[in-house]
């Protein structure tokens, strides 16, 4: 091999094996509850399908404004497993369409993006009534079972 492209290659470390997570394990714990990874698994299940069938998807910019931290953790990791991408709401650049916040923390001025407000009457009779089960390769739209 000569030199010049030596200089351009890089070791890529040995895939591992993720070790098992207790299910039970505390993920976060808040001002008054705690989250297991079993639980944020579950919720965050629910909330990814709820953005898939108000249309997000893979590669999506989704804005997430909510103060207390176990919801949005929630949402963060739902806003992953879509493939999408999690953006703190005082980093929008005004391009994304939808978000995640409560009630207390939506901001009223901002009517253009589509905001999936968590403690919403509707929004929580589909949460509840959803399937928590993992996302399958049926759930997910078909620009990520290509990827």
């Amino acid at each position: 091999m000569t030199a010049p492209l030596a200089d351009h290659l890089h070791a890529v470390p040995a895939a591992r094996v993720a070790p098992e997570v207790d299910p039970n394990a505390v993920a976060l714990s808040g001002l008054d509850c705690d989250i297991t990874v079993g639980e944020l698994d579950s919720w965050s299940n629910r909330l990814a399908r709820l953005l898939l069938q108000d249309g997000a998807g893979p590669g999506e910019r989704i804005v997430i404004a909510i103060d207390a931290p176990i919801e949005e953790l929630v949402a963060q990791r739902a806003v992953a497993k879509i493939g999408a991408v999690a953006v703190p709401a005082g980093r929008s650049a005004r391009g994304e369409r939808q978000g995640i916040t409560t009630r207390q923390s939506r901001r009223e001025a901002d009517g253009i993006m589509n905001w999936l407000v968590l403690d919403d009457r509707t929004t929580l009779r589909r949460y509840l009534t959803g399937s928590d089960a993992p996302l399958g390769a049926t759930d997910l739209p078909v620009a990520r079972r290509a990827a």
